[in-house]
């Protein structure tokens, strides 16, 4: 069979959702090197993935706007179907999904076996085996039908899931870069410099988040042994971070609250030279796991076991046996036990434990 000549990868779930798709988008290049590949990701999404070097274009899909509903879904499927995409790939199980990857048309369409619509919009369907695999696995299920069309030889498509690479924009390294210039790293004369703390704070879902005065508590700490500490929060978190920097108390001037001040790429790019990274279960944790920052992950309400965590030898998830976890696929707004244990009982201690020895303090 031809090769193919445009392919398009439908990713508009959350921002780690996306980042977990690198794998699957460098194995579909390597396949076919001489395709375009083209991912559409939720908007807002758009310039993390700018300068990733397997992509053609990267395009915002408003769906919680103005793309919003099952016609905008079959209108924008119609339009591309007049761009000639003979490869589509999505890993959603939305209806909307469905119908935008049936009215593209291509002639190769490769989805998830469930629900039962998939049947009706995909020409080849995958098991998920959401039991069994983990998500960047799982979607990798998603390229076993391109076997026997790839043109790539051999030894260029890997056996297993290739290591995910984030290409990010210049403009938003050297924002990165401007901020730590300014950080007050120098320590006394002939020893090295202050370790870099980076902590984020926020999660779209309330019950992912460990409480604000542990956040605080690992600030201070870290402050008192000598760290710089970076306090990140995005659109919507700037309170929050505010009450987390005043209750850590900072009197050295080493703690910068960076709330709001960074797109997603420059958040990516700042997180990417942190020295160690403290996060919920959220779409952070994911930018700093991709670069191999030293990570210690927070899950309360999700496990590991969902497959969603960060990999890597630096990366270190701690969690709390309980009865009830995990309580669903992303959280809750509030704890439907009303008790929260899951992250209230993974205590300071426990936390400054692992991320001393990141810092080397």
């Amino acid at each position: 069979m031809k090769a193919f000549r445009r392919i398009g990868i439908w990713q508009t779930a959350f921002l780690g959702d996306a980042v977990l798709t690198l794998p699957l988008i460098q194995d579909v290049k390597a396949r076919f090197p001489e395709a375009e590949v083209h991912l559409f990701v939720r908007a807002g999404v758009e310039g993390l993935f700018s300068a990733q070097r397997e992509l053609t274009s990267v395009r915002p899909f408003a769906k919680r706007g103005a793309q919003k509903g099952l016609c905008a879904a079959t209108s924008l499927g119609r339009e591309l179907a007049r761009e000639g995409f003979d490869l589509w790939i999505s890993p959603h199980t939305s209806l909307r999904s469905a119908l935008v990857a049936k009215s593209v048309g291509a002639r190769v369409r490769i989805g998830y076996s469930r629900p039962w619509w998939n049947h009706l919009a995909y020409t080849h369907l995958v098991d998920r085996r959401f039991d069994q695999l983990h998500e960047i696995e799982r979607l990798m299920q998603l390229a076993l039908p391109l076997a026997s069309e790839s043109v790539a030889p051999a030894e260029s498509v890997p056996p297993v899931a290739p290591k995910p690479r984030l290409d990010l924009p210049p403009q938003a390294v050297s924002r990165a870069a401007e901020i730590y210039a300014a950080l007050p790293t120098d320590a006394a004369p002939g020893t090295k410099p202050r370790p870099i703390l980076g902590i984020h704070p926020g999660s779209t879902w309330p019950t992912k988040c460990w409480p604000e005065d542990y956040f605080a508590d690992i600030a201070r700490r870290a402050l008192a042994a000598g760290a710089v500490v970076l306090l990140f929060a995005g659109p919507g978190e700037e309170a929050l971070a505010g009450r987390i920097a005043r209750a850590a108390q900072d009197s050295t001037g080493r703690l910068k609250n960076l709330a709001g001040q960074l797109d997603i790429p420059a958040l990516a790019a700042a997180l990417g030279r942190l020295d160690a990274c403290l996060t919920n279960d959220s779409g952070p944790m994911h930018l700093a796991w991709v670069q191999d920052t030293p990570l210690v992950a927070l899950f309360g309400p999700t496990t590991r076991q969902l497959g969603f965590f960060p990999r890597g030898e630096n990366s270190r998830v701690l969690e709390q046996s309980m009865d009830c976890r995990p309580c669903g696929l992303h959280g809750h707004k509030a704890c439907p036990q009303k008790h929260h244990q899951c992250m209230r009982d993974i205590t300071p201690d426990r936390v400054w434990d692992v991320l001393k020895g990141m810092l080397g303090i």
